[in-house]
């Protein structure tokens, strides 16, 4: 579904026009679709109804703990890859026994506290891992349920700061080498070997290197079981990609086929950890334009969100569709502008060279597809405030992230001895003000 639609040539959020969030909390702001977050989950669970499935989200694609709460009661597991993630998860009501620990430096500290809350899964990536988890799970008295995710050398054909399954890659052990890895776990008191996990990559809208990829891990499956290894885990990770604009993407279904038919008659329990395309259609960001600039041979909107908030398009060069809040007249004329935000970097944009109606400061733009690895990823780099977080319901919207206020931003320092002096106390600082409006806490 598409929770962001005009009526009465106004953008809506699901009931909730967009321009009545702005003016309650100030921009700019992330706005989430619950409507959009279960209709995805449901689209996973339906297309694995009559399997044995745990569908994990993946955590690192958005955390707000209202999002993880919202996948918890249908029902969904978590993939998490830091102890910060396993404890959110844990708050926002996730069971210990639907969580997935993965990542490639989980630490001693990390592994005992994931340890003793009694997680479902590591997915280990290294030797030198396994056996740190086999030593701290022995000095617990416990024993780790472990899938070893392997690194099947295939290619997703993505972006090279999201790919993750070719040699080239930190993550994962290669698949060739994976039996004799099996092979040193076998026996040992601290761990326990019960499945194969894989993951090779981020925003994949070809089937075809899941394909290859899943091939691999079931011989692999079948080859363990022929050495004696109780293998009944099957973790296909996550990475499925999302329509950024017009580009295509494949359907969950689609994909779904794909991983029954991968584990068709093995007997193994599914494990996937969707991410992106549980969130990221289901945010936007909005903004409010600060200055229109026509420079020699450019244009430029100045929008007061930025490079902090929504670091994407600078980071992997990506495109996120950028539309006006207020319905664009029908015979409005677009020409060419870079959406750029206020940040002291040549870097701080939002788009380039996009063809955008006319627009004046004051208006409001929202920039789709931003519910996955945006506010996750924000900073407060120039001492900018991290943005409201909002979620929508029908025709009701809260804040589940409140902007902070100047003095926590600063009360985050700490000034060393030697630097106090006497009558020291906080600097003081003034509300923001946006639109005339005191902007503070939320």
């Amino acid at each position: 579904m598409n929770p962001f639609v005009y009526r009465n040539d106004a953008l809506h959020a699901e009931d909730v026009p967009l321009a009545r969030i702005a003016e309650g909390v100030g921009t700019p702001f992330y706005c989430y679709s619950s409507a959009a977050l279960t209709g995805q989950y449901r689209a996973f669970a339906d297309a694995f109804r009559g399997t044995d499935a745990l569908i994990c989200y993946a955590l690192k694609a958005n955390s707000n703990q209202a999002v993880i709460r919202t996948f918890a009661q249908l029902g969904a597991g978590a993939d998490v890859v830091s102890e910060g993630e396993l404890r959110r998860a844990l708050a926002a009501g996730v069971p210990a026994g639907r969580i997935v620990f993965a990542g490639v430096g989980k630490t001693r500290a990390e592994m005992a506290v994931a340890l003793d809350s009694g997680i479902f899964q590591f997915n280990v990536e290294s030797e030198p891992e396994l056996d740190t988890l086999d030593e701290v799970a022995r000095s617990k008295g416990r024993r780790a349920q472990v899938a070893v995710r392997v690194n099947p050398d295939v290619d997703a054909g993505t972006h090279a700061k999201i790919t993750t399954g070719t040699k080239e890659n930190k993550f994962g052990i290669d698949i060739a080498r994976a039996p004799e890895v099996y092979e040193r776990m076998r026996n040992r008191a601290g761990i326990q070997a019960v499945g194969v996990a894989v993951h090779i990559g981020s925003q994949l809208t070809d089937l075809a290197p899941y394909r290859a990829a899943f091939a691999r891990v079931r011989d692999l499956v079948q080859r363990l079981r022929a050495d004696g290894h109780p293998i009944d885990r099957m973790d296909v990770g996550g990475g499925l990609g999302i329509a950024y604009g017009e580009d295509p993407a494949p359907a969950i279904s689609d994909y779904v086929a794909l991983v029954r038919r991968a584990a068709d008659g093995l007997g193994c329990r599914i494990i996937a950890e969707p991410g992106r395309v549980m969130v990221g259609n289901a945010g936007v960001l909005v903004t409010r334009v600060i200055y229109v600039k026509v420079g020699a041979a450019r244009r430029f909107v100045i929008c007061d969100a930025a490079m902090n908030d929504l670091i994407r398009p600078t980071l992997y060069e990506a495109y996120h569709d950028i539309v006006t809040v207020a319905a664009s007249a029908p015979d409005a004329v677009p020409s060419l502008a870079d959406v750029v935000g206020p940040i002291c970097e040549s870097g701080d944009f939002l788009a380039q060279g996009r063809s955008m109606p006319p627009v004046a400061a004051g208006d409001l733009l929202a920039i789709k597809s931003a519910g996955a690895y945006g506010a996750v990823m924000s900073s407060s780099y120039n001492s900018r405030l991290l943005i409201p977080e909002v979620m929508v319901a029908g025709g009701q919207f809260a804040v589940v992230r409140p902007r902070p206020s100047y003095e926590e931003l600063l009360g985050l320092d700490r000034l060393p001895p030697w630097l106090n002096e006497p009558g020291d106390r906080a600097i003081p600082s003034r509300p923001a003000m946006i639109g005339g409006r005191k902007m503070g806490a939320v």
